[in-house]
């Protein structure tokens, strides 16, 4: 932290004015720096302010805020204020780290292969549950990669068996925090072994959807300093971590679940949506989209439609969730579209009430889901993301 820095700018909290501190890092595209600030939050008008370290001045002063909310305050959590990207990167005092810091404990949680076909369950298990998926990603493990991540497991006789299950298609790997998170996820996956818990925790996750000891649908880690160890292999500080894709880039289309759809916990009702209705989802990826690939992205609408400039903040505005789709044919762009209803809700409620934006948008700009418009541009949006982004 900052000794001194904040009783120069900053009167003491007061219960009548609680404030958590933050320090945050912005990258400065035109100076290529990163400039570091102190981020205030004050909850009880959810007004925000900000105070730039370096030139010890106030940057921006105290203003409400729409889209800024406590719980995405987390070290390394990233949020957008008036286009600006900044990344938590540490308490800004005492009081906040002991406010904030007990709920943000951090766990590795899987999703087994064949458990991938629930995983819009598993969003709604984790909302129901007061549990945050920070990052989450789809992929595909080789023998080499389980094995080194099992490593410990090596000499046990399942060992083969685990390697060919593992590497059998692809996983879901998903950083989860909360508070308690490391054994509140593993009491709701229950025993290891899904016969018996069947037998003993009916209702626990393995019960519901794993096999056997093996093929047990999901994993979490045992303690924190397992979680710590299992967090930095699947998502490493820099780099990929030699993952193999599961993306396609071919026969397919794109959907991004929006950021107002993924703060109110109903990301895994639209992916059960999705998946009940016969399409397949072949990649998966988290997102924090920044300005710039936020315009490039919607660049087709600039000019064309009102509301391009919300399109962009909206999209910006918190972590989205990429999806590509697969398992129509060559016609799985139209027909996602179809699902998908038209851009506005209130239409889309009047004339098609069981399409995604029918059923979870709110109006034109928060409805619920982007998708491709053309077919041709199912395999582009698909590899701006998993491709381009990802990297």
């Amino acid at each position: 932290m900052f000794p001194g820095y904040a009783q120069d700018y900053i009167e003491p909290s007061t219960a009548q004015d609680e404030r958590y501190a933050f320090i945050a890092e912005w990258y400065d595209p035109q100076a290529a720096l990163i400039r570091r600030y102190q981020f205030l939050f004050y909850p009880k008008d959810n007004s925000i302010e900000m105070f730039d370290i370096k030139n010890r001045r106030k940057f921006l002063a105290r203003t409400k805020s729409d889209t800024v909310r406590l719980e995405d305050m987390f070290i390394g959590s990233k949020i957008h204020v008036y286009s600006r990207q900044l990344t938590f990167v540490d308490f800004g005092d005492k009081f906040t780290e002991g406010k904030v810091g007990m709920k943000n404990e951090k766990t590795l949680a899987i999703i087994k292969p064949e458990a991938i076909g629930k995983v819009g369950v598993f969003f709604n298990i984790l909302n129901k549950n007061d549990i945050k998926p920070c990052k989450v990603k789809m992929l595909k493990l080789s023998r080499k990669k389980v094995a080194e991540f099992y490593e410990e497991h090596r000499s046990k006789p399942f060992f083969n068996t685990l390697l060919e299950y593992m590497s059998s298609g692809p996983v879901i790997a998903m950083e989860l925090m909360g508070t308690g998170v490391i054994s509140k996820w593993r009491n709701l996956l229950g025993p290891t072994d899904s016969q018996k818990a069947r037998e003993t925790d009916p209702n626990s996750i393995r019960a519901r959807f794993g096999t056997d000891t093996t093929s047990n649908a999901a994993h979490g880690s045992d303690s924190e300093q397992s979680a710590n160890r299992e967090l930095d292999f699947f998502f490493p500080p820099s780099g990929s971590g030699g993952f193999d894709v599961t993306s396609h880039l071919t026969d397919c289309t794109c959907c991004i679940i929006k950021p107002h759809a993924v703060r109110n916990g109903i990301e895994g009702d639209i992916i059960e949506a999705i998946q009940n209705a016969g399409f397949q989802i072949s990649a998966m990826e988290m997102f924090n989209v920044e300005t710039a690939n936020g315009e490039e992205f919607y660049e087709i609408y600039k000019g064309v439609v009102n509301e391009y400039p919300n399109m962009v903040t909206e999209i910006c505005s918190g972590p989205c969730i990429a999806l590509e789709i697969t398992g129509k044919g060559g016609d799985t762009t139209a027909q996602f579209r179809e699902l998908c209803g038209p851009s506005d809700p209130e239409i889309a409620r009047h004339l098609r009430p069981k399409t995604l934006r029918a059923m979870f948008g709110k109006d034109k700009i928060q409805n619920a889901v982007h998708c491709t418009d053309l077919p041709e541009d199912g395999v582009l949006e698909a590899e701006y993301f998993f491709r381009i982004l990802s990297n």
